[in-house]
């Protein structure tokens, strides 16, 4: 899947930029996500989203429970905790792969995940 069809399928319904090296930044409902494409194997291509949810928020045991109830709740995408000393990012992560999704399925799927990506933040960050 050529990098320039994802971004058109997203140009009009998210702020985005194009990155030098390929990828999309996006912003979406108060969180920054990376998309790119990436060649697994031949004719094997898998979109790459990866959300910040929120950053730098203190690292204790309330934000490791909701972070782990939202690891087991939440269905498109996996949320993860990348803890530093003593606060921690939380992240979304979804890969699917894009061959043969027409644009606008490809929009939704997108989209579906930016706004549970969203939807979690807002439950952690209150």
């Amino acid at each position: 899947m050529d990098p320039a069809r994802l971004a058109a399928a997203l140009e009009d319904v998210v702020d985005l930029t194009r990155e030098d090296d390929g990828a999309l930044t996006v912003r979406h409902d108060g969180t920054i996500a990376s998309l790119r494409v990436v060649a697994i194997a031949e004719d094997l291509e898998l979109v790459s989203l990866t959300q910040i949810l929120a950053w730098d928020r203190p690292l204790d045991n309330r934000l490791r429970t909701a972070v782990l109830t939202h690891a087991h709740t939440t269905l498109l995408g996996t949320v993860s905790l990348a803890a530093k000393k003593k606060t921690a990012d939380v992240l979304l992560r979804y890969n699917f792969p894009a061959a043969g999704l027409p644009d606008d399925a490809l929009r939704t799927l997108v989209l579906l995940v930016l706004a549970n990506g969203a939807e979690v933040r807002r439950a952690l960050i209150g």
